[in-house]
């Protein structure tokens, strides 16, 4: 795996990860304590949401990083395929 660059720190993927690790928390709390259905849905809105901006910020990090370091070198096919790959991982959703 490549390192990340300093404009995307791990410490700031890993802070995402914490937040949205409490809204699933928060989500089986709300099951548990007999919440209205849409509330939970809500709360399952907001994870989503949360787990898709952290995909986008790593994609932009793959292009910005990986894409580019192989245009460099001549040969960026691979991991532009691989970028492509994971956009539509990210659009079946």
């Amino acid at each position: 795996m490549t390192m990340l660059r300093p404009y995307a720190p791990q410490e700031d993927y890993r802070a995402r990860l914490g937040k949205i690790a409490g809204q699933v928390r928060g989500l089986q709390r709300l099951i548990d304590g007999d919440t209205s259905c849409i509330d939970v849905v809500t709360q399952i809105a907001s994870v989503t949401g949360g787990l898709h901006a952290l995909a986008l910020l790593l994609l932009d990090e793959h292009l910005r990083r990986c894409v580019m370091e192989a245009a460099t070198a001549g040969d960026p096919d691979p991991k532009l395929a691989e970028a492509r790959r994971a956009i539509e991982r990210l659009m079946r959703r």
